[in-house]
């Protein structure tokens, strides 16, 4: 059963905590994830791997491969983290105090909302790719999601928007008459 009443507030301290936990545990996840990756296709699936696992502009037998799966989750966990650990910044005072926590990464409906939605997409598809390639194609979802919040938030309401102007005012007679209703029941 939810709480009644108004949702308590978070201090300064506690969202720096907070996103201080946070941004570690999407570390974690990321670290773990591409070493997973590079274990099971360096060690396990070394010679079978396509070009598409591993891209190099050496001949095939020289060492130094860059990983083109490797390199694209890497330059996506490396955005996103970062645009987290940016938005969660703590400021200080001279004394050294807490001055501001930064932005809470653990708000709902927040822009980090999205950002760690990414990071645990990229990392469950990078560790599932071990197993088959197909699986890159889920990372589809990302730009679909963010086509379908584009439509709902910002292009379906402004394409289904009232031409009308909507600050039209009530009539005087209207406004008098609302007025008097309002007066009686005080």
């Amino acid at each position: 059963m939810a709480p009644k009443g108004k949702a308590g507030t978070k201090g300064k301290k506690q969202i720096f905590e907070e996103n201080r936990e946070t941004l570690r545990f999407y570390l974690r996840i990321i670290l773990g994830a591409s070493a997973l990756y590079a274990v099971v296709n360096l060690v396990i699936f070394y010679p079978a791997t396509s070009a598409w696992t591993w891209v190099s502009a050496r001949p095939a037998a020289a060492a130094g491969r860059a990983p083109l799966a490797f390199v694209f989750s890497s330059v996506v966990y490396g955005t996103s983290y970062r645009s987290m650990n940016s938005m969660a910044k703590p400021s200080f005072a001279e004394d050294g105090s807490l001055a501001d926590g930064g932005i809470d990464l653990n708000m709902e409906q927040g822009m980090a909302e999205h950002l760690k939605d990414v990071i645990l997409l990229t990392a469950i598809v990078q560790v599932l790719s071990c197993f088959s390639l197909y699986v890159w194609y889920f990372w589809l979802l990302a730009p679909g999601r963010a086509l379908y919040l584009l439509w709902v938030n910002i292009l379906g309401p402004w394409f289904t928007a009232d031409s009308s102007p909507a600050g039209q005012e009530p009539n005087e007679k209207k406004q008098r008459r609302q007025e008097r209703r309002q007066m009686k029941r005080f």
